[in-house]
């Protein structure tokens, strides 16, 4: 196998361990449009590094978790909705990262890369990156798990248990602006919230734990990144794209296959 293939499938991989434990709370929250929001939002933390030239992922890091924090200040105003807010801000961080690009020389030849991803040209550096990204965002989701998950199913049962809702809220925010922070590499901005959610619906019917459905959402996340690289190989067709394909071909079946039974 080439060498760049190699690093894709893995960078792949890293992306699938870290969106399918996360995805599952996004389709049970409901809170796909936050992560539309993120992912938006990151493309001003791209233009911003390139700008200022400092390192792009810690920009995107940082953008996502302004807004993230910002999101948590001033979600439930009785005087704007929370779906109201998401898209104002997705909206102006998404248009206010394409005006930066225009400043930044060859800004314009580098946004598609970052709009839809380009997995194949990943360093082992980014891998390295990746790797140390899994780690912390799977020890702290293990340490939050159970207070989470009752923040999902009620959350005044949650308040009652004593578990403190908007630290909670807080560090799952965090973790989702670390998945987008390495996966802008992987599947660009446009395609990101698709790694969260799409997964997690296929594992979703077949899963009768939530511990399930956080292993199934991987499996169908690497099995996805198997399929797309492939495909984009011998057809050459664009690789995140091609695995976002793959993905919602995989729902498809699976909700085809229930509804035959």
């Amino acid at each position: 196998m080439d060498d760049f293939l190699l690093r894709a499938l893995l960078a792949g991989i890293a992306v699938a361990l870290l969106a399918g434990p996360l995805g599952v709370f996004v389709i049970w929250r409901r809170m796909a449009y936050f992560g539309d929001t993120l992912s938006h939002s990151a493309v001003l933390g791209v233009s911003l590094g390139l700008l200022f030239s400092f390192n792009v992922s810690l920009g995107i890091l940082l953008s996502s978790v302004a807004v993230a924090i910002f999101l948590l200040l001033f979600q439930g105003q009785k005087n704007q909705g929370n779906d109201t807010l998401l898209g104002i801000i997705s909206h102006s961080a998404l248009s206010l990262g394409l005006v930066a690009f225009s400043f930044v020389e060859g800004g314009n030849t580098e946004l598609s890369a970052w709009l839809f991803g380009d997995v194949l040209t990943v360093t082992w550096r980014e891998l390295g990156f990746m790797l140390v990204a899994i780690v912390l965002v799977w020890g702290l989701l293990a340490f939050i798990w159970k207070p989470l998950l009752t923040l999902t199913i009620d959350e005044e049962l949650a308040k009652v248990e004593g578990v403190k809702v908007e630290l909670i809220s807080l560090a799952y925010t965090l973790l989702i602006a670390v998945l987008v922070a390495v996966s802008m590499k992987v599947v660009g901005a446009l395609l990101i919230t698709s790694l969260l959610i799409i997964p997690a619906a296929t594992a979703r019917p077949l899963s009768r734990t939530p511990e399930q459905m956080a292993l199934y959402a991987i499996v169908v996340g690497i099995c996805s990144v198997f399929g797309g690289l492939i495909a984009s190989f011998l057809w050459d067709t664009p690789a995140a794209p091609s695995i976002v394909v793959v993905m919602s071909l995989l729902f498809v079946i699976s909700h085809l296959g229930l509804r035959t039974k």
